[in-house]
């Protein structure tokens, strides 16, 4: 290689080859391929014929028409047209020709104080709740003229939460804009055939209880409500990266103190004058102006429980009185507390968990059923003891006549236990019973004759079994079996017989 300076001095040159080989001190050759070098340039690169060939006309056109179909497609295609060759050569043409795309241009969009919102979800990951894990996500509103804002954080994106941020939201700023701007979310649109759009129900209640126009984004075009889109952003990594947290109510309490001291005393973008503040301040006299009620945004949903005196929702176990069992109640949820109605009476009130597999109880409930509960086994406790002995009921009358409490002595009875105590300790007779014989009417009498019998049987003494305190363990009701049962398990099985060679048995 020579250098620029060196090759134009050789092209200045009129002489013959050697005479300025020599006189610049460089070889012949090169001087040669200097003067000499348009013999080494190609008029154009030589291309073999191809069976591609044939199907190149349609790929452009193709193109031309669908910038960003792919090269698979096309291959398929040509194909189906008769092309015999592989997909990488139709990948390698359309390399070339594809054409290149093309930088969209946007209008920059001013609108008037007071005019216009914009509203989004930001998806902040998951945070883990008691036992389970639940999706951290940020409601956002901004005014689209002052840059003014609104954040709240909360553990789901239902029609509720969505709801309930915009009420937040004009509670805050102190004023409503005339035309919010979303997304295609399903909280807002049910169905979208180009410009028709049937709305959520809910959200036209909410837009025409604050009097403001929902306004849809065009599908596929979050860039037309991109102050709230670069809010978030903001938000992500100003203030929610590398920030400590107990719960999501200490996360809002900061976040409210930063948009205060943060977001709204920054410049407002285009405007670097003013702060937002400010303009918030100037904006709020041309909002539009909240009613004398907010709107109610509670979850309402009929439901109803099982067997068991508990209604289910969001994952959790819910009390209600037993007496409402199988019947059909309303469920009013809040952000932090659940509600029953049985008609317009509220039978019970819970504060709402966002865990899951939890059971949400009302003492005064389970009170009750254990009550109800008890109530029907002192009934079953005297049928059994009438079933187990003849002269239960002379003794039930006995006790009824001398003003003894007929629960309690009917419990110590089964306890002691004429119903589990073996048949050779249990009267056969009608005749009275030693206790009543001697006048000694009372359950603990009872006790007693039933333990002199199993001393004299020689029978091992009952032994009290302790119970936990949880009325659903004490109060469990099983059916009771003869503990002679469990003694044949500790008798060995008897010796199998042995042949002898000569056929018979020893």
């Amino acid at each position: 290689m020579i250098s620029p300076e060196l090759h134009a001095q050789i092209r200045r040159q009129h002489w013959r080859l050697n005479t300025i080989a020599e006189t610049l001190g460089v070889h012949h050759d090169t001087v040669r391929r200097v003067v000499e070098s348009e013999r080494f340039l190609r008029s154009g690169t030589q291309v073999r014929p191809s069976h591609l060939d044939p199907y190149k006309a349609f790929i452009v056109a193709t193109l031309e028409q669908y910038p960003r179909l792919r090269a698979s497609r096309l291959w398929a295609m040509v194909r189906e047209r008769g092309y015999p060759g592989s997909a990488i050569q139709v990948q390698r043409y359309v390399r070339t020709v594809r054409p290149a795309a093309r930088a969209e241009a946007y209008l920059r969009l001013d609108t008037l104080a007071g005019e216009q919102a914009q509203v989004d979800w930001g998806h902040f990951g998951q945070i883990r709740v008691g036992s389970t894990t639940r999706s951290l996500s940020c409601f956002v509103l901004v005014l689209s003229w002052s840059r003014a804002c609104y954040a709240r954080f909360a553990l789901d994106q239902t029609l509720e939460s969505f709801l309930r941020g915009h009420v937040e939201a004009f509670a805050a700023l102190q004023g409503v804009p005339r035309t919010i701007l979303y997304d295609n979310l399903k909280s807002v649109v049910l169905e979208r055939v180009g410009d028709h759009i049937r709305f959520h129900p809910r959200l036209l209640e909410l837009a025409g209880h604050y009097h403001f126009a929902p306004q849809p984004c065009a599908v596929a075009r979050g860039n037309e409500k991109g102050r709230v889109e670069r809010f978030i952003g903001f938000l992500r990594h100003a203030f929610f990266a590398a920030r400590p947290f107990r719960s999501v109510a200490d996360l809002n309490t900061q976040l409210t103190r930063w948009i205060a001291e943060v977001a709204h005393a920054r410049p407002v973008p285009g405007r670097r004058e003013q702060r937002v503040a400010e303009a918030l301040t100037e904006e709020q006299p041309r909002l539009l102006p909240l009613p004398e009620h907010p709107f109610s945004c509670h979850l309402l949903r009929a439901v109803s429980s099982g067997k068991t005196p508990y209604i289910r929702f969001d994952g959790n176990d819910y009390s209600i009185p037993h007496t409402l069992v199988r019947r059909p109640l309303t469920l009013v949820a809040a952000e932090h507390q659940v509600r029953l109605l049985d008609g317009s009476t509220e039978v019970a009130r819970h504060a709402r968990t966002y865990d899951r597999g939890q059971r949400v109880e009302d003492d005064a409930h389970l009170a009750a059923l254990v009550a109800e509960k008890h109530r029907a086994h002192d009934l079953r406790g005297r049928d059994r003891l009438r079933h187990a002995c003849p002269q239960a009921e002379a003794f039930l009358e006995a006790l009824a006549v001398r003003g003894h409490p007929l629960a309690r002595e009917t419990r110590t009875c089964c306890g002691c236990s004429i119903t589990s105590a073996p048949p050779r300790c249990r009267p056969r007779s009608p005749r009275p019973s030693p206790a009543g014989a001697r006048g000694a009417i009372s359950a603990a009498s009872v006790a007693h004759v039933l333990d002199q019998r199993r001393r004299a049987s020689r029978q091992p003494p009952l032994i009290d079994l302790v119970l936990p305190a949880d009325p659903r363990v004490r109060d469990l009701r099983i059916t009771p079996h003869a503990p002679s049962a469990y003694d044949t398990l500790l008798t060995p099985p008897p010796a199998a017989a042995e042949e002898t060679p000569d056929g018979s048995t020893r």
